[in-house]
């Protein structure tokens, strides 16, 4: 017995030892990283302190310790940053739907700006800027090198004001100038409208109004058309949306899931991983939806894009979209500013993460561009000397069909006929409305299905 405790005693005093061996380099290496912090940090003071002090100029010590931070955020990834107190509160402003400014969302890429996204009905969409366009100069001075909230100030200014962008474009071979003038923006987040017996829902951003403008326009377009049974489907245009508040891209994507996952966050330490799942109802009844998507859909675009599709519930069709899959927290500093930090990443329902690579269309279709002289090229076919049978003399009448049927059928007709109008002012969208008018024929509606069955 004495043998076994003093063997025991032996072993625990060999782990002790073998504890404080590998413990000892590790406090030392811990001990000096702290080390190094603060000799950096007294680096840093060192700095600061001659700047002020030999200078050329008196500078402005508030300004310079802002830059310093501002330095430090943006050094991590394009979307970390700080805000001073006048740009958190503009972004305060923007996402309960009003702000002042051109209408522009913009990206640093390599060193130079890049138009994500251009807003509907702003400055910059009835400019013609694109997404994917680069602007190097602000009134012919140069962003080359300078950084992402730099070149926001800059393109801020008093409502009214002229603004001269130089932009570069892919395809074009000159840099060229395009002259804006400051608005207010006034963003409706979504817009609905009803395109034959499709509704298009027009989602510009995600802000507070987003959800409520969502349900709102399409409960009046299902009005419109008569009920939900009159419904094909939805059409969920998201290009050029630049994205938003991920709790409004939950929401919207919940608008249209009955369950199943929608989007999950995991940051560095997995105890701050979170997940969120649709709750059932859907605005919708199960009608299909075609999802639109381009190179400007970017964060809370791409959350409902990824979810929709992954949940097999819409078809997305469109282009590649932007590839943000990051989450940043909003942390309000003393001096009533902000710092904007990436916490998480974002993955889709099938667990992909789209960061840098987009959401994939399931139908790639680009929006041709249309040539200048296009008008001229050809007569609209109804003014081409174009004959058909009813055209004829003498023609045999249809009897098969009753006065209220052929109403009907010309009803159908004209709404085909200015579906296809719409063709030549937004292609991609009229190849998502013509895929809702093709799975309406193909897919029975579930009370024609039961009636048959009883037959």
């Amino acid at each position: 017995m004495r043998k076994f405790v003093m063997a025991a005693l032996g072993g625990t005093v060999a782990g002790i030892v073998v504890t404080t061996q590998l413990a000892g380099p590790l406090i030392a290496q811990e001990t000096d990283k702290s080390a190094s912090v603060y000799e950096q940090l007294d680096l840093f003071g060192d700095i600061f302190e001659r700047i002020r002090a030999q200078y050329v100029e008196q500078p402005d010590s508030q300004k310079l310790i802002e830059a310093a931070i501002n330095g430090m955020l943006t050094s991590l990834d394009p979307h970390s940053s700080y805000m001073p107190p006048d740009q958190f509160s503009d972004m305060q402003v923007q996402t309960h739907g009003e702000f002042g400014g051109l209408g522009i969302e913009v990206t640093e890429e390599n060193g130079f700006i890049k138009v994500v996204s251009p807003m509907d009905g702003t400055p910059a969409a009835e400019a013609g800027i694109q997404s994917g366009d680069f602007i190097t100069k602000v009134d012919g001075e140069s962003l080359s090198g300078i950084l992402l909230d730099e070149a926001v100030d800059k393109m801020r200014g008093p409502v009214g004001s002229q603004i001269t962008l130089t932009i570069v474009r892919e395809g074009v071979a000159d840099p060229f100038d395009v002259t804006l003038t400051r608005d207010t923006i006034k963003l409706t987040a979504v817009k609905a409208r009803v395109v034959g017996d499709a509704v298009v829902l027009r989602v510009t951003t995600f802000n507070d109004q987003t959800y409520p403008n969502l349900e709102e326009g399409l409960k009046k377009s299902i009005e419109e058309l008569g009920g939900i049974d009159k419904v094909s489907g939805v059409v969920l245009d998201l290009r050029n949306n630049p994205g938003g508040l991920l709790t409004q891209a939950i929401k919207v994507s919940d608008a249209f899931l009955d369950q199943g996952e929608i989007v999950s966050t995991r940051g560095r330490n997995p105890q701050d991983a979170e997940r969120f799942n649709a709750t059932p109802g859907d605005l919708i009844e199960g009608k299909p939806i075609v999802v639109l998507i381009n190179g400007g859909s970017a964060s809370a675009s791409e959350i409902v894009a990824g979810a929709l599709k992954d949940q097999h519930r819409a078809v997305v069709v469109g282009t590649k979209s932007f590839g943000k899959g990051s989450v940043q927290t909003l942390v309000p500093l003393r001096g009533e500013g902000a710092m904007r930090l990436t916490t998480a990443r974002y993955y889709t329902p099938s667990g992909r993460s789209i960061q840098a690579l987009g959401v994939s269309p399931d139908i790639v279709v680009k929006q041709p561009l249309k040539p200048a002289d296009a008008d001229a090229a050809a007569k609209p076919e109804e003014e081409q000397d174009i004959r058909s049978e009813a055209d004829l003399r003498g023609v045999l009448s249809n009897d098969s069909m009753t006065e209220e049927e052929k109403k009907t059928y010309q009803e159908e007709q004209k709404r085909a006929e200015e579906a296809a109008k719409l063709r030549d002012e937004d292609y991609q969208l009229a190849y998502a409305v013509d895929i809702l008018k093709g799975l309406e024929v193909i897919v029975p509606a579930p009370a024609a299905t039961t009636e048959a069955a009883k037959q």
